[in-house]
């Protein structure tokens, strides 16, 4: 026997001869095996534990460039594939089974996919086969962006404030406090503070600024109301300014990786990324992280994209919806990308839009994430703005700032919005037989203008005058039910039930006017605020109907008492805003300020109820916009947690004279998802602001090798980033 045979006896403590290939990639594993002419394949996986299947649509899957197959249980079932012939063992097999055959014992089946349910979150219930796991794969251009839309707080003009009053006799408690929606107020202060939630009032009056800061329950509401139990005596509580720094619900605070594939004539075929919010310290809300990969891909035809949202906790006060909660970070985020394949792979950034908007006729239109667009018209939004803005002669006006040693840029930014909020609204219309109209509701206005717009919503459906409407809100020993004000909610589900409730309160009235002239009730006309008998001059106006049904004792039952109508809806589908926004701006390289020097707004909100209204919003939203890209920014030592932009000295403000008149012009192409029409307005403005003034700023600096710019854009950054010598001026 040879020496190294003695050596590699039994017994002896051998190296592994596997371990040198192994270690150094030569291994060959199953993922190392691959064919000529192979394809891939994706399994789609249940995310529930126990559901039924009703049905696989594979079609936007077979959409996708280079799909081969969408496969399902049904297929493998026509194609005669058998369950898996598992065999689990009772025991050792000299273990008798009693008096029972083993042929008794029941196996359940299980399907390679199922047919009927899946019975786990993540059983596979479709397999996907394509020529390529990504189309990243095939692309001929890939941009990539690493950003950080930073913390900003909504610096409301009247700071929170809480009047807590419990009465001992009766058990009740009362908070007065501002807020996004006092219903919600209620059920969560009987929740803190565990008593049934009829023993919860919960009143508000004006309201002065929200932007979604005061949506969420906050500590010291449930504090006052406790101290007043305690106590015996009404306890009130004003946040200083200071307080507000530190303790209000801030916002946005995202990081973002994401890249975007195209192939050579500049098509997009695929946008993956991930992003992480930071939520503070509080878990008080996931929309801004989840309403935003939703709506990621933007207004633009992606075939395919892969989002990985998740939220972070830190020792910073809580995150919460503001403004445009998540879609104004993501359209940041898709706009800066496309400017930056524009730049980088030479493409015309105007032309590479158009490339790729989806097209009116492609309505309604579902996006690579799922979310289902009812309807728009992208394309000529974007030429408006483009016209309003003044692109075409841009030239002229940078070679004249360049004259004065100055750098001209113009950015544009497209969007779309998802409006949802809580899906619950109620009203109750009353009319009042001395002249008065109330409409009691569950939204709450914080300066939109509601006393108004609803006012023009009764004034053009019941013909009253508009100076008679009532609006009711904010009290919830009046109001039962309803969602308050968020997410561009108010006008869409207002004139969803103050519409239904309408409706109601005609047919009513309309039997009452039959009843009280003598008439067919198919023979009774309703217009203009009068019910009058076909071919006779017979009428009665709506306050006379509210009368006679007050007053008579010969009406049927339920046509007796006040004429009154409610509607209490459940609406899941929301509204799809969008719109192109094109601005111009003129920077200072010596002092590294950046002036707006000009700005146009193009938004769709559906249906226009008051355009003055919408207007002054999106004159407003924009200014928060600006506010974000240019100024503002919740700072925090990295290394104590402290807040360093506490006061108006440190967290600045955008100001009346640093901004102008903006120029905005409102689209109307009517949704298809309420009977109004209506999308929403309040929060458009803001949506690609935040975009639009980067890409612009970007544009006036790209001589000085300029790729893109993090916000605040303050004159620090600018500096800095021009300090170098710059390339040749392209004017």
């Amino acid at each position: 026997m040879t020496k190294r045979a003695a050596v590699a006896a039994i017994g002896e403590p051998i190296v592994r001869k596997e371990d040198a290939e192994l270690l150094t990639g030569q291994g060959r594993f199953s993922d190392d095996v691959n064919l000529p002419g192979q394809a891939y394949a994706v399994m789609v996986r249940s995310p529930h534990a126990h559901a039924r299947i009703r049905g696989i649509d594979g079609a936007g899957a077979m959409a996708v460039p280079g799909a081969i197959a969408v496969l399902t249980g049904a297929d493998a079932v026509k194609d005669g594939l058998k369950p898996i012939p598992h065999r689990p063992i009772l025991g050792p097999p000299d273990i008798a089974l009693g008096k029972r055959d083993a042929s008794d014992k029941f196996l359940s089946p299980h399907r390679v996919l199922p047919t009927d349910k899946a019975r786990f979150a993540g059983e596979t219930v479709a397999m996907v086969v394509a020529e390529s796991l990504g189309a990243f794969e095939r692309a001929t251009h890939i941009v990539e962006l690493r950003t950080w839309v930073q913390r900003v707080t909504g610096v409301p003009l009247e700071p929170r404030a809480a009047v807590g009053s419990h009465d001992r006799a009766s058990g009740r408690t009362t908070l007065y406090a501002g807020s996004g929606g006092v219903v919600r107020q209620k059920h969560e202060l009987a929740g803190v503070l565990d008593v049934p939630v009829d023993r919860i009032r919960v009143v508000s009056g004006d309201v002065g600024g929200n932007f979604g800061t005061r949506n969420a329950f906050y500590p010291e509401f449930a504090l006052v109301a406790w101290a007043s139990r305690r106590i015996g005596r009404p306890v009130k509580w004003t946040c200083e300014r200071h307080e507000a720094f530190l303790s209000d619900y801030q916002g946005r605070d995202l990081f973002v990786e994401a890249e975007l594939a195209l192939d050579g004539d500049g098509r997009f075929l695929a946008l993956r990324g991930s992003n992480i919010s930071n939520v503070g310290a509080h878990t008080v809300s996931f929309v801004p992280l989840t309403k935003g990969v939703s709506v990621m891909s933007s207004v633009y035809r992606i075939p395919a994209a892969s989002v990985r949202a998740r939220a972070v906790m830190s020792n910073t006060p809580p995150t919460n919806p503001y403004r445009s909660a998540g879609r104004a970070e993501v359209m940041f985020v898709m706009e800066r990308l496309i400017d930056l394949a524009a730049a980088t792979h030479g493409f015309d950034r105007l032309e590479l839009r158009r490339r790729n908007l989806i097209g009116a006729d492609e309505m309604p239109y579902v996006n690579p994430l799922g979310l289902t667009y009812d309807s728009g018209e992208y394309e000529r939004a974007m030429a408006s703005a483009l016209a309003l803005g003044r692109w075409d002669d841009f030239p002229q006006r940078r070679r004249a700032a360049a004259r004065s040693g100055k750098r001209r840029g113009i950015g544009i930014a497209n969007y779309i919005e998802f409006t949802t909020g809580a899906p619950r609204e109620w009203t109750k219309v009353t009319v009042l037989p001395e002249g008065r109209v109330d409409v009691a509701i569950g939204t709450l206005s914080s300066g939109q203008g509601h006393r108004t717009s609803f006012a023009q919503l009764i004034t053009d459906w019941l013909g009253v005058p508009f100076d008679c409407v009532n609006l009711i809100q904010g009290d919830t020993d009046i109001i039962p039910v309803g969602g308050g004000s968020h997410s561009g909610r108010s006008m869409r589900l207002a004139g969803i039930v103050i519409g239904k409730a309408s409706d109601a309160l005609i047919a009513r009235a309309k039997r009452i006017a039959a009843h009280v002239l003598e008439a067919a009730e198919h023979d009774v006309e309703f217009s203009g605020g009068n019910f009058l008998v076909k071919g006779t001059d017979h009428s009665l106006n709506i306050f006379d109907v509210a009368r006679e049904a007050l007053g008579r004792n010969d009406l049927p039952g339920e046509l007796a008492g006040p004429l009154a109508a409610e509607s209490d809806e459940t609406v899941t589908v929301g509204g799809c805003p969008y719109g192109s926004h094109v601005c111009e701006v003129e920077i200072d390289l010596a002092l590294g300020t950046v002036e707006i020097v000009g700005y146009a707004a193009v938004d769709d909100v559906g249906r226009a109820v008051n355009p003055r209204i919408l207007h002054g919003q999106t004159h407003g939203a924009i200014a928060q916009g600006i506010g974000q890209a240019l100024n503002e920014g919740c700072v925090y030592d990295r290394n104590s947690a402290q807040l360093l932009s506490g006061s108006f000295m440190d967290y600045a403000m955008p100001r009346a004279r640093d901004l102008l008149s903006f120029a905005t012009e409102v689209s109307e192409v009517p949704s298809t998802n309420n009977p109004l029409g209506v999308r929403a307005g309040g929060e458009g403005g803001t949506t690609p602001a935040l975009a639009a003034v980067v890409n612009a700023i970007v544009d006036a600096l790209k001589d000085f090798g300029v790729k893109h710019m993090e916000m605040p854009v303050t004159p620090e950054r600018v500096w800095r980033a021009t300090s170098r010598k710059p390339a040749s001026f392209e004017g």
